[in-house]
């Protein structure tokens, strides 16, 4: 840990962020085996919020690997640390009053819920979608190959066939992509977070 540091808070509240620019920050944080449609559905809802106004900002998990956790193999030390790191960057997104949606398949129940205390002890809120498809479903689909390079051996530590996924227990929403198209998977997004108050008929919180 770092020593010889000291918080800096600046001269604006959150609150008084979010009353200027009239959003509320929060993150939305997608969950699911690898091509159950995570990227997807989070691809479509930003877009979905910016057309309506609506800050977003999307951080998928294959792109970090590109540049802030590049040096981040896929053990469970790994995974860890990859999950923590990402939790801090969404919640300086969520903190500027943007919703950050994150598409990760963070396999461990632990670390998100990590990312999720992470969040709630600066008072943003956190919104966890499980993104579900049987494996046949996404093994079937498998667009990167890699269902089928894992079960010949190929990639060790592969979610879902050499390595465990900790499914939510109680996510804030569920959405069965083998059932629903993703303009319906959408509408259901957004309806909670207007439901919820997170949005005003989808258009901020003034």
């Amino acid at each position: 840990m770092s020593t010889n540091i000291t918080w800096h808070a600046g001269n604006i509240s959150r609150e008084e962020r979010e009353k200027l620019l009239g959003y509320k920050g929060l993150t939305i944080w997608f969950t699911g085996l690898s091509a159950s449609g995570k990227s997807t559905l989070a691809s479509a809802l930003e877009h979905q919020l910016l057309t309506l106004g609506v800050p977003s900002y999307r951080l998928d998990g294959d792109n970090i690997r590109f540049g802030l956790n590049k040096d981040l193999g896929f053990g469970p030390k790994d995974r860890e640390e990859n999950i923590r790191r990402i939790a801090e960057v969404a919640k300086l997104f969520a903190d500027s009053t943007a919703i950050a949606i994150t598409s990760f398949i963070s396999p461990y129940r632990s670390d998100r819920d990590a990312a999720r205390k992470l969040h709630e002890d600066s008072g943003i809120p956190f919104v966890e979608v499980f993104v579900d498809a049987p494996l046949e479903v996404v093994e079937k689909r498998d667009p990167k190959g890699l269902y089928k390079k894992a079960k010949a051996g190929e990639i060790k530590e592969f979610t879902g066939i050499s390595a465990p996924y900790e499914a939510p227990i109680s996510p804030e929403i569920h959405i069965r992509t083998d059932q629903i198209a993703v303009e319906e998977g959408v509408k259901i997004l957004v309806d909670y977070l207007v439901n919820q108050k997170h949005l005003k008929n989808g258009v901020g919180i003034n």
